[in-house]
């Protein structure tokens, strides 16, 4: 499985961040075709005290492929600008593979 990574700072207005993220985007991202699975995980703290994170999103697609073709769809496409209208400054996106040991 491959999966994309959606790792948000903590918003200045976490409360606004909160309502669009889970009232609106999530919404859209679930409706990409090939999505597998979505976990949301939202951060509460670190072992160091505060963290500088508010939100983790791991969006999961059956392979590279699949993920390249979702991305291009009008729904991944949608969810793109809506992420750059409202966190664009805030998140950072990464691709990883799952490690079967």
């Amino acid at each position: 499985m491959v999966k994309l990574i959606a790792l948000y700072k903590t918003p200045e207005d976490v409360a606004a961040f909160d309502e669009h993220y889970f009232g609106h985007h999530t919404d859209i991202t679930k409706k990409i075709p090939g999505l597998r699975k979505m976990e949301v995980t939202k951060i509460v703290g670190s072992p160091m005290g505060k963290s500088d994170y508010h939100v983790l999103c791991e969006m999961y697609y059956d392979d590279h492929e699949s993920l390249k073709a979702a991305m291009k769809s009008d729904e991944g496409k949608a969810s793109g600008k809506d992420l750059m209208s409202f966190a664009g400054e805030l998140v950072t996106l990464m691709i990883g593979e799952e490690i079967n040991e």
